[in-house]
């Protein structure tokens, strides 16, 4: 029986919102199973995906565990949890479900505290969320990014006077423990200069979280304030994640044209975090037990920080850096060393005499001084430093009484400066000292009349 072109092209359009549909199935997933688990790590085989992708792994009471694919060998994919895994046995269910490459960003961010997944810690409610930031930055042409020239004021007498900041700057606060790293850190959230003040808290204990917000971030420097915490006991992808997204959002309000300052406390425990997971897939140490990536991630998270590309906004940068029994020349400490753009040194001995901040202002520098100070307030630094280092070279001399006045014009000039310049460098931390007031103090305490006129001018 011949067939009816007609009824054959109606039957075709009835079905096509059929074949549409077909279409646009989802692809199907196919499920793994859990091989193998050693210590944080786990082993999934049945199933692909990609490094940074997701995976839910259940447990014997159904409950899903969060995961993310950290790395493969053969058919093997190695995981690691966001969370702790509890109730996990052999051959558990593992179902891969895409990317986590994106953390939710907006205004309403603001005065809120998060953890590593992007959710509220502090009992806020939902967060207004206006949109995605991808979690790991998109690379940025050198070439583009705006020069460094403007000077910011962190309030900080030092700092100002001694170590100029320009915008855009990214520094490392290199401090033991028990120096005043934290009081620093609430300083100079309090009194720079910024529109928005991102926070970081990667690896430190949980008590201290709380201690930060509560008494030296404060209310007022909330409000003006993002704050991202992954405690110690947090797994270390969730410490990777938690300076990640501090730092999508840094860039989020960046590219609104907003001037940042990203503080992150701190860069060690980051780099430990991403030691941990190496070695628990099987990469070999290198460097004093710190495996390469360690040190191929920390330029690819510090780099995402600095000006904006043709002048949208800023990121101000400033990471600390722990450093074992005060010795500076750890793995961690030499790299950050080497890609920041300066360094602030905190000095035990300064703080065991209760100078705070204890600054060493002969071990830190600022690479940007000559681009964002003026050649007067430069000269000024210069001087300070160079009669500050004279006296401490010196010291010994004083300690056994073997130091004339008299001998040396310099070093008695060096000697009569000291109360003075201690004086300067110790601020109270409820005291806030502008880059103007702190210039001119400083030309007042070396009496150089003709060069205070010069910076008051």
């Amino acid at each position: 029986m011949p067939i009816d072109p007609k009824r054959s092209n109606q039957w075709v359009q009835q079905m096509q919102p059929y074949f549409a549909a077909l279409g646009e199935s989802p692809p199907v997933v196919v499920e793994g199973k859990l091989s193998r688990m050693v210590g944080l790590t786990l082993e999934a085989v049945g199933c692909q995906a990609a490094i940074g992708d997701r995976c839910e792994v259940f447990n014997n009471r159904d409950e899903r565990l969060e995961t993310e694919v950290v790395g493969f060998a053969g058919d093997r994919l190695f995981l690691m949890p966001t969370g702790i895994p509890r109730g996990l046995a052999p051959n558990a269910r593992v179902i891969p479900i895409g990317g986590a490459g994106d953390v939710g960003v907006g205004p309403g961010l603001l005065g809120r505290v998060i953890d590593g997944a992007g959710e509220p810690l502090d009992g806020g409610g939902p967060l207004r969320l206006e949109g995605r930031w991808p979690l790991y930055g998109t690379p940025t042409n050198p070439l583009r990014r705006t020069p460094i020239r403007d000077q910011l004021d962190v309030g900080v007498r030092s700092i100002n006077a001694l170590l100029c900041v320009g915008r855009g700057q990214r520094l490392g606060l290199f401090a033991p423990s028990g120096v005043g790293k934290s009081v620093l850190l609430g300083m100079m959230t309090r009194y720079t200069d910024a529109d928005v003040i991102v926070v970081g808290l990667v690896g430190e204990r949980g008590r201290e979280v709380k201690e930060f917000i509560d008494d030296i971030l404060g209310a007022e420097g909330l409000s003006r304030a993002v704050v991202v915490a992954t405690p110690a006991d947090n797994p270390p992808l969730m410490r990777l994640h938690g300076a990640s997204i501090a730092t999508s959002i840094a860039e989020y309000f960046r590219d609104q044209g907003k001037h940042v300052l990203l503080l992150m406390d701190s860069l060690t425990r980051y780099a430990q975090a991403q030691r941990e997971i190496a070695l628990t897939i099987g990469e070999p140490p290198a460097t004093r037990g710190f495996p390469p990536s360690v040190f191929a991630r920390m330029p690819q998270l510090v780099e995402r920080a600095g000006t904006g590309i043709d002048g949208r906004g800023s990121i101000t940068a400033f990471y600390t850096v722990l450093t074992e029994e005060d010795d500076n020349n750890d793995p961690v400490a030499d790299a950050a060393r080497a890609i920041l753009d300066g360094h602030i040194v905190l000095s035990r001995n300064l703080a065991e005499r209760g100078l705070y901040p204890a600054i060493d202002i002969e071990a830190s520098i600022s690479r940007t001084m000559v681009q964002v100070a003026r050649t007067e307030q430069q000269e000024l630094a210069k001087r300070f430093k160079h009669f500050y280092a004279l006296y401490e070279q010196n010291r010994d001399l004083f300690n056994v009484g073997a130091y004339q006045r008299g001998a040396d014009q310099e070093l008695d000039r060096a000697v009569d400066l000291r109360p003075s310049f201690d004086a300067f460098l110790g601020q109270n931390m409820r005291e806030a000292v502008g880059i103007d007031v702190a210039g001119d103090t400083l030309a007042e305490i070396l009496r150089t009349p003709e060069l205070a006129n010069e910076v008051t001018a």
